[in-house]
């Protein structure tokens, strides 16, 4: 596979009259590639919770069988992360990018024309594991992508804008959903194929605007042509490293990495423990109609956008670029919010919506927070095993507690049983967050 997606090699450079009109050009078309392209991962990720609420009425499925077919995902996404991630840091992503999506799109198009796949859970957790996997190849090409065009001291708001991909894509599910359900004759099966459709060509617009480093366009490196060199930068950083070098040197042994990988499991269990069963919890217990349900997870995601370029202002304008604070603030909300959304009488749909919104807007803060910072604390050649670490730890610990874990607890305490789970996750990414934030003020002051 890596001799696939070999990374180009370098350019002859291009005249000095030439650089600064290209980079520009280049910069604002890689980042489109790697935005417009995340949003389409996100539109074949989690169409299954919007179809789980179909396959109790019409299989009979339990919320413990689905949770164990949703964690699939969660299992082979955390894996593929990580060890994806390894691969993309020695990989193109205009090739690994576009590879990753196109085979995404393929199993829901599965899901959405054939019968065969919804047969029985093992049928369904096989074609999510494969999904997970795959979608495992989206957010390291990013990251490698985001290092080698963008310096150090812009990357913070960098990463924030881009980092909305994840509600563009996730949140325009609900709206064609309710598309394909009025194109296709209520059919719940349009959950699969129509957003699988928008993907494909999605990954076609990836494959024509995204490039890989700067050198390979005939470009310097970009600490080069800002001025913006990190603290211990030197030329060893423009090197491919071997994958022992990356886990070893700069990913296993790096302690405060692994600090902010545990606090991201608990950040993940609300992401996806609220997310989800929303659709579920609200036609269940809320009395909230499909396609009312479905808006409702597209409020949630798109509320995320203004929610975490605010907390990228904060951390850079509040916390002088200190992440922990800025995601600490964040989660002491989500929790009152948690709470609301739970504790909300059924016939109050305004209420649960509003407690929906904030969640969004506030949990995507935190988690745009976790994955900077990870790509901060190692070289650029090594942020796609960095990455691919802090989301191993968000889906194998946090994810796949909110699918299996959450669905087994609903199933034998009730949802308060769940939301009591959902509570003591916030309390606990808090706790974890302000460890973080501890260990970096001593890390400072050895430094001074």
């Amino acid at each position: 596979m890596i001799g696939i997606f070999k990374p180009k090699p370098h350019a002859p450079r291009l005249s000095e009259d030439k650089i600064d009109p290209e980079y520009k050009r280049l910069r604002l078309q890689v980042f489109l590639g790697i935005f417009f392209g995340y949003a389409g991962y996100y539109l074949v990720r989690k169409n299954f919770t919007l179809a789980m609420p179909s396959l109790i009425a019409e299989y009979g499925y339990s919320k413990g069988e689905l949770g164990i077919a949703l964690s699939a995902v969660s299992i082979a996404y955390g894996l593929s992360k990580f060890l994806m991630g390894s691969v993309s840091d020695r990989s193109n992503p205009r090739y690994f990018l576009t590879a990753g999506l196109l085979v995404s799109a393929g199993i829901m198009f599965i899901f959405g024309f054939t019968n065969w796949a919804f047969e029985s859970i093992s049928v369904i957790f096989v074609l999510l594991f494969l999904n997970g996997w795959f979608q495992g190849m989206g957010w390291p090409a990013c990251g490698r992508t985001m290092v080698h065009w963008f310096s150090s001291n812009e990357r913070g708001r960098t990463v924030s804008i881009w980092n909305v991909a994840h509600n563009v894509g996730g949140g325009l599910i609900g709206p064609l959903f309710i598309l394909g359900l009025a194109w296709f004759n209520q059919d719940w099966h349009s959950a699969f194929y129509v957003p699988a459709a928008v993907a494909t060509f999605v990954a076609i617009f990836v494959f024509l605007t995204l490039k890989d480093t700067p050198q390979s366009c005939g470009l310097p490196p970009i600490d080069e042509y800002r001025n913006d060199y990190p603290a211990d930068y030197d030329e060893s950083h423009e090197e491919e490293f071997t994958a022992k070098e990356i886990f070893f040197k700069f990913v296993l042994n790096n302690k405060l990495l692994w600090y902010i990988a545990i606090a991201n499991a608990f950040v993940y269990l609300i992401r996806y423990g609220v997310l989800d069963w929303a659709p579920t919890y609200l036609t269940e217990v809320k009395d909230f109609s499909l396609d009312k349900s479905s808006w409702a997870y597209f409020l949630y995601e798109w509320a995320g956008i203004p929610g975490t370029l605010l907390c990228g202002w904060i951390s850079d304008k509040w916390f002088n670029g200190k992440r922990a604070p800025a995601a600490i603030l964040y989660m002491i909300l989500v929790l009152v919010a948690v709470i609301i959304y739970w504790l909300n009488p059924a016939g109050n749909p305004g209420v649960d919506m509003m407690a929906l919104v904030a969640i969004g807007f506030l949990i995507y803060g935190p988690v745009m927070l976790i994955g900077l910072h990870a790509l901060e604390l190692v070289p650029k050649k090594a942020a796609g095993t960095a990455a691919g670490l802090t989301g191993l730890f968000g889906y194998l610990g946090g994810a796949l507690v909110a699918n299996i874990v959450l669905g087994f607890t609903v199933d034998y305490f009730g949802w308060d049983g769940g939301f009591i789970l959902l509570t003591g996750g916030c309390v606990m990414a808090i706790i974890l967050l302000v460890l973080t934030m501890i260990e970096e003020n001593k890390k400072r002051e050895e430094l001074q």
